[in-house]
C-alpha cells in the first residue's frame, strides 16, 4: 500500500485552504449561466494529523472513496438548520456502517477528521477521496467557518465545532 506521501507526490496534490491536500481533475467546460461550471472534481486526501475545517460550498459534494490504511476511516460531520447535526463514515467496511459514497447538501457546514481504529497505525493512516461538486466547485462559494459564529448558531455542539475550524479564519472572507 502507498504512504500518504506517495500519494501526495504523485498525484501532484497541494495543500488545501480547509486542509488536506487535493488537486482539481476536472472542470466541466459547460457553464451554468455563463460562469459556473454543470461539475467539477478533485482528489482530496486527509493524514491522520490533518484536518478538514468545517466549511460549507453553494453546490451538493459527492464523496467518494479510492483509498484507506487499515483499520482508518474518516468522518465527516454536517450540520444543517433543518436536520441538526449529522455525520458519515467514509471507508471500506459496510458492516461497520461505513460507506464508499456519500452526498453532503449544498449549504451544509461540513468539516471531516480521520478515525484510527485500535489495530490501525496513527503515524501511517490516511484516506483518499474524490470529491464531485454539481454545480461545479468556485472558491468564490467557498466559506470556512468562524467557531464563535457557528457556536452561536449551535451552542449544544460547541465541544464538536471548536477543535473543527480553522482560527486563521477569523474574517470569514472567501478565499481565492
Amino acid at each position: 500500500m502507498k504512504s500518504a506521501q506517495e500519494w501526495i507526490e504523485s498525484l501532484q496534490l497541494e495543500p488545501h485552504p480547509e486542509g488536506g491536500f487535493y488537486r482539481e481533475t476536472y472542470r466541466a467546460t459547460r457553464l451554468l449561466g455563463g460562469r459556473t461550471p454543470v461539475s467539477t472534481a478533485i482528489y482530496f486526501l486527509l493524514r491522520s494529523q490533518d484536518l478538514s475545517a468545517f466549511h460549507r460550498i453553494a453546490s451538493d459534494e459527492l464523496w467518494h472513496l479510492y483509498a484507506v490504511t487499515p483499520q482508518t476511516r474518516l468522518r465527516i460531520w454536517r450540520l444543517n438548520a433543518e436536520r441538526g447535526l449529522g455525520t458519515f463514515l467514509l471507508g471500506n467496511e459496510p458492516s461497520r456502517g461505513e460507506s464508499f459514497q456519500e452526498v453532503v447538501s449544498a449549504g451544509d457546514w461540513f468539516a471531516g477528521q480521520l478515525e484510527v481504529l485500535e489495530g490501525g497505525d496513527p503515524s501511517q493512516a490516511y484516506v483518499l477521496a474524490g470529491c464531485t461538486v454539481s454545480p461545479g466547485f468556485q472558491f468564490s462559494d467557498f466559506e470556512l467557518a468562524k467557531a464563535d459564529e457557528l457556536c452561536r448558531s449551535w451552542p449544544q455542539h460547541q465541544e464538536l465545532i471548536r477543535p473543527l475550524c480553522r482560527r486563521e479564519s477569523a474574517d470569514n472572507a472567501p478565499l481565492r
